[in-house]
C-alpha cells in the first residue's frame, strides 16, 4: 500500500496516525471539515480534502478524488458512518475503524477480541450521541465492519483503551501530571490498586498502519500498553518522568538541596469514608474504575506490533504536558477538598 486517506487526521489519534504513515513513507490525504488547526498544514507531503464525514456525498467525492488503498477512519461515532463507510470505500485494500475498548459487554480479565461479548446495541442507542452510549454504539459499528467482511470488504476494527500521550485534548492524564508537578502529597482513590487500562498514542497510531498492512478482514484488534500500571504506580511513574523531563535545582536559594520530584511525591490512598470528609465520591476521580478493565494485546502483537516502553511514553506525554497550557483540572475535585481528606488522614 502506497496511500492513505486519515479521516481526521488533525487533532489526537489521527494527529499522530499521519505522522507514522509519513514516517513509513504513505501518500497521505486527510478528510476533515477544516474547523480546528491543521498541523500538517504546511507539510506539502499532506494533501487534505474538505467535507463532513457524516455525508455520504461528500465521502463519496473523496473516494473518488484520492483513491486511497487505505482508509483509517477515525471519527466514526455511530454505526451508520461505517456502514456507509465500508460501501463507499469497498474496493480499497484496507478500511480500518477507530473502536473502542468500550465496545466489550462483559467485564472480565482480560477482554479478548472473538471471546469476550460485546455490548448491544438498539436503534434506539444507535442513534444517541451521549456518552451513556458510547460503548453500544461502537460495538455496533464493530458489527459493521464484520457484515463489511463478510460482504467481501477489507474491514478492520482497532479496539484502544484509555489514550493519552502528546496532544491529548481530554486532558485526563493532564489532571494527574498536574497534581504531581504542583504537590508532595497526591490523593489516590480506593487503596491505589485501581487499574483501567491505557494506550500511549504513537502505539495506536503504529497500530492502526500494522492492522491495515497485515491484519485479516473481519477481525478485531486491541490495543494498549504491554504493561500496565496502578493508579498509585502511575503516580510514581509521572513523577519519574517529571524528574526527566525538567529535573529539579539540586540547590535551592537558601542553600538547601531540593529533592527530585520522584522521592518527595507521595501518594495517599483514600477510601470513601476518607473521601467523604471533602465531599468527594471515588469515580470523582479521572482514570478511576471500581473493576479493573484489561485488554489482551497478544492478537495485535502476533502481526508484530510493539508499544512503546511505558517510562519513555510518560516522558513525552509530561514534555507535552510542560509546554502546554492543559491542566485537567476539572477532572477531579479541587485541591481545597482534598486538603480536607489529607486533614482527616493525618489524624489516624
Amino acid at each position: 500500500m502506497d496511500s492513505a486517506l486519515v479521516i481526521g487526521g488533525t487533532r489526537f489519534i489521527g494527529r499522530h496516525l499521519v505522522a507514522d504513515l509519513l514516517a513509513h513513507d504513505y501518500d497521505v490525504t486527510i478528510f476533515n471539515r477544516g474547523t480546528r488547526e491543521n498541523p500538517f498544514a504546511d507539510d506539502d507531503r499532506v494533501d487534505r480534502v474538505e467535507g463532513d464525514r457524516t455525508s455520504d456525498s461528500a465521502l463519496e467525492a473523496a473516494a473518488t478524488t484520492v483513491d486511497p488503498d487505505a482508509v483509517f477512519d477515525c471519527v466514526a461515532y455511530y454505526p451508520k458512518d461505517v456502514q456507509a463507510a465500508t460501501r463507499i470505500f469497498a474496493d480499497c485494500e484496507a478500511y480500518v475503524f477507530v473502536s473502542s475498548g468500550a465496545a466489550y459487554g462483559r467485564e472480565e480479565i482480560p477482554k479478548r477480541e472473538g471471546e469476550t461479548p460485546l455490548e448491544s446495541c438498539t436503534a434506539e442507542q444507535a442513534r444517541d450521541g451521549s456518552g451513556e452510549t458510547y460503548g453500544a454504539r461502537k460495538a455496533e459499528a464493530d458489527r459493521a465492519v464484520f457484515a463489511a467482511a463478510d460482504r467481501g470488504v477489507e474491514a478492520m476494527s482497532v479496539r484502544p483503551c484509555i489514550v493519552y500521550g502528546p496532544h491529548d485534548y481530554t486532558e485526563r492524564l493532564d489532571f494527574w501530571i498536574d497534581r504531581v508537578n504542583r504537590f508532595d502529597r497526591i490523593v489516590v482513590p480506593g487503596d491505589g490498586t485501581n487499574i483501567w487500562h491505557r494506550a500511549y498514542v504513537e502505539d495506536v497510531a503504529s497500530a492502526l498502519r500494522i492492522v491495515a498492512e497485515r491484519g485479516e478482514a473481519g477481525e478485531a484488534y486491541n490495543v494498549g500498553d504491554r504493561r500496565l500500571v496502578t493508579l498509585e504506580e502511575l503516580v510514581r511513574l509521572i513523577a519519574d518522568a517529571l524528574d526527566r523531563a525538567a529535573p529539579r535545582a539540586t540547590e535551592t536559594a537558601s542553600g538547601e538541596r531540593s529533592e527530585p520530584r520522584a522521592s518527595s511525591v507521595e501518594a495517599v490512598a483514600a477510601g470513601p469514608r476518607e473521601l467523604e470528609a471533602g465531599g468527594i465520591e471515588l469515580d470523582d476521580y479521572v482514570l478511576y474504575r471500581e473493576y479493573p478493565h484489561v485488554l489482551s494485546t497478544a492478537k495485535l502483537a502476533a502481526l508484530g506490533w510493539e508499544s512503546t516502553p511505558l517510562e519513555e511514553a510518560m516522558t513525552r506525554s509530561v514534555e507535552d504536558h510542560l509546554e502546554s497550557d492543559r491542566g485537567g483540572r476539572e477532572h477531579g475535585p479541587d485541591r481545597e477538598a482534598e486538603e480536607r481528606v489529607l486533614g482527616i488522614l493525618d489524624t489516624f
